[in-house]
């Protein structure tokens, strides 16, 4: 495993929920990242922000580690959810309320369900 998988690995099994984005979380560079942060900031959830922008290495190396051609990425408790489009849908369907409480993330279900309101 190479440095830069070996980093990805311990990143995502240290944090409960990462996102490996173009940005921070605070400060997004672009608008599929800005989106899954969004959603993330809005319902409370307390993740880590892996900014691929900083890192070339680590920009191709999460695409490699987790055989998905593009950024943003989330895990959730080590698990590779998606990217943006994923999130958008699970967010949506509920199925992201699911994955948090199955997996014990701590989030704001009032949020998540204003969220699918106002996407009705």
């Amino acid at each position: 495993m190479t440095d830069t998988a070996t980093q990805i690995k311990d990143t995502v099994t240290a944090n409960e929920v990462v996102l490996f984005m173009k940005g921070t979380k605070s400060m997004p560079q672009c608008g599929f990242s800005s989106k899954v942060a969004g959603v993330l900031n809005y319902m409370g959830v307390e993740f880590s922000d892996v900014n691929v922008l900083a890192d070339d290495a680590m920009r191709q190396g999460i695409k490699d580690y987790s055989d998905w051609p593009t950024v943003p990425q989330l895990y959730v408790k080590g698990e590779f959810v998606g990217g943006c489009d994923i999130v958008t849908e699970m967010t949506l369907s509920g199925e992201l309320d699911t994955l948090f409480d199955e997996k014990g993330v701590t989030y704001d279900k009032d949020a998540a369900e204003k969220i699918r309101e106002a996407n009705a």
